[in-house]
């Protein structure tokens, strides 16, 4: 296998679930920190990486809404929660000796720097991972329709989905033993499934802009280089199967 990675470009998506580790909600520091790792193993390839994260381990919006608040109040206090899980993962990498900058799509000066297409690519070019938070800075659009937008928005080759799978399945393999792993799909399948890989605003916009969604385990050490090499398990999704 070729020691030289796929894409030199990735917008890395990274839910807030996956943040919690097992418990069911709150932040994990011991998946902090091997998240964290898994980050600066794929930058030693020289690899640009941007993140969004997810805020389900602290506040979910359509969870809350069904509670009686309205929606777009519920989704702005989602956003704050990827804020907070940003911040969490930016200290993370700073201990692994990783320059790091968080960028908010809502303004709040004192925490985190203002989304800015041009300073994101800069910030990119000069080998810092930046971390994406506060969504697509409206209500009514999820994190993974923000990590599209972002992938496109900084060029990005492929957008990684780090889950806690090794890849795609016909069913959920956590529930099911019988689920089938579905190693290439086409955007397509995805939506007429219903895989819910991402949402299918999401999925929509990476197949207009042509870029693969990589589902891979990301807490397997190692594992999002060996992906990044073409020698991991994981499920592409893109135009051709």
């Amino acid at each position: 296998m070729s020691a030289t990675p796929r894409f030199r470009r990735v917008l890395l998506k990274v839910s807030g679930e996956t943040l919690a580790g097992a418990k069911p909600f709150g932040l994990c520091p011991e998946t902090l920190k091997a998240i964290a790792r898994e980050i600066k193993a794929a930058r030693a390839l020289e690899v640009e990486i941007g993140v969004v994260v997810g805020g389900g381990n602290i506040f979910r919006g359509l969870a809350a809404q069904a509670m009686g608040l309205d929606r777009a109040v519920a989704d702005y206090m989602g956003m704050l929660a990827t804020v907070i899980n940003a911040l969490a993962l930016q200290n993370a990498l700073e201990r692994e000796g990783i320059p790091t900058r968080v960028m908010s799509a809502i303004a709040m000066h004192e925490v985190a720097e203002p989304y800015i297409r041009r300073r994101a690519l800069r910030h990119l070019e000069k080998g810092r991972v930046v971390i994406f938070a506060a969504g697509t800075g409206s209500p009514y659009f999820t994190t993974d329709t923000a990590g599209a937008l972002r992938a496109a928005e900084i060029g990005a080759e492929a957008i990684f989905k780090g889950t806690k799978v090794d890849g795609i399945y016909d069913r959920d393999p956590l529930t099911d033993p019988g689920a089938v792993f579905l190693p290439r799909l086409t955007y397509f399948e995805v939506l007429e499934k219903s895989l819910r890989v991402m949402d299918s605003t999401a999925v929509t916009m990476a197949m207009e802009h042509n870029l693969p969604i990589v589902v891979f385990k990301l807490l397997t050490p190692g594992n999002m280089v060996n992906v990044l090499l073409g020698q991991g398990i994981c499920t592409i999704v893109e135009n051709v199967p």
